[in-house]
């Protein structure tokens, strides 16, 4: 495969779409801030899957930083990412610079409710207009067939999806299982950050999660489940943004009455840090559950 034209301006990104469109290919957009890793080119591999034609938008998006956050040492490396996307099957990346996206004196912003109250929104008030609005100029300046996000980010994907629904807006969302290292430390660009014994202690993460969840599943307290996945977090350095059961779809307070598919959500900080991660719970066989259990304790 070789390496993808790159695009960095609407009207360059708008000229390049025009005939694969008027031909009848679909398009399928990837959108990432860049960084990319294995967890990305996933995303890539399964957008090829769903349109004939791939779009990888490659932009660090300034207005879903905090002042205090990481904006300015986010990674960023466009020559490294389009090594890397040459051993994948995407046609064009849209690289455009911030004055692009946002003109002198934009003012609009869009916000999403349902799905983006609490979690993350309790840590991060500006995060997801900040999401909304950049997703939302993406899928209008490439209007593409289909979307594809992974779940790592499950809030976000959630956000998107009521964003897409309330706005009309003519795009199928597909989200993706999350990528994982060995250990099962969820890939993400910022696990750069960390040093290779705090890489190490992150997998604590997923382990307290994993063993959480297979509780949960088994019939047993919530609440007690999650206090024991919080002591063990804590106890290796971890401080605790969230850590909460909610309903999988509207990621509202989950109702065990219900026969409804839960999520495990948690953000968590290592070193500084910031490292956040989902799970699915599932009710489970005795045995499934016990091996899973035994699996990451």
């Amino acid at each position: 495969m070789s390496r993808p034209l790159v695009v960095s301006t609407v009207s360059e990104l708008r000229a390049q779409l025009r005939p694969w469109r008027a031909g009848g290919r679909g398009i399928a957009l990837v959108p990432t801030m860049g960084a990319l890793h294995e967890g990305h080119l996933s995303l890539v591999r399964k957008a090829a899957e769903e349109a004939e034609r791939v779009v990888v938008s490659i932009f660090v998006n300034p207005t879903q930083f905090a002042p205090h956050e990481d904006l300015a040492t986010y990674p960023r490396d466009l020559a490294s990412d389009l090594r890397k996307l040459e051993g994948a099957p995407a046609d064009l990346v849209f690289a455009p610079e911030p004055a692009e996206m946002y003109p002198e004196g934009a003012s609009t912003v869009i916000t999403v409710g349902g799905p983006a109250h609490g979690l993350e929104s309790d840590a991060r008030p500006h995060f997801f207009a900040g999401v909304a609005t950049v997703v939302a100029k993406l899928l209008i300046q490439c209007a593409p067939d289909v979307a594809v996000f992974g779940e790592k980010d499950f809030q976000q994907a959630a956000v998107v999806r009521r964003l897409v629904r309330d706005l009309c807006l003519p795009v199928r969302i597909v989200t993706l299982a999350t990528v994982r290292e060995p250990s099962g430390l969820a890939l993400s660009s910022r696990n750069a950050y960390l040093s290779p014994e705090d890489r190490d202690t992150a997998a604590t993460l997923h382990k307290a999660m994993t063993a959480a969840a297979a509780s949960i599943s088994a019939g047993g307290n919530p609440e007690a489940a999650l206090a024991v996945a919080r002591r063990q977090m804590e106890s290796v350095g971890f401080t605790i943004d969230y850590l909460e059961l909610r309903d999988a779809e509207t990621l509202g307070a989950h109702d065990p009455s219900l026969d409804r598919p839960a999520r495990l959500l948690a953000a968590v900080r290592l070193s500084g840090v910031r490292l956040i991660d989902n799970i699915p719970v599932i009710k489970a066989s005795s045995r499934d559950v016990t091996m899973a259990a035994a699996r990451y304790t």
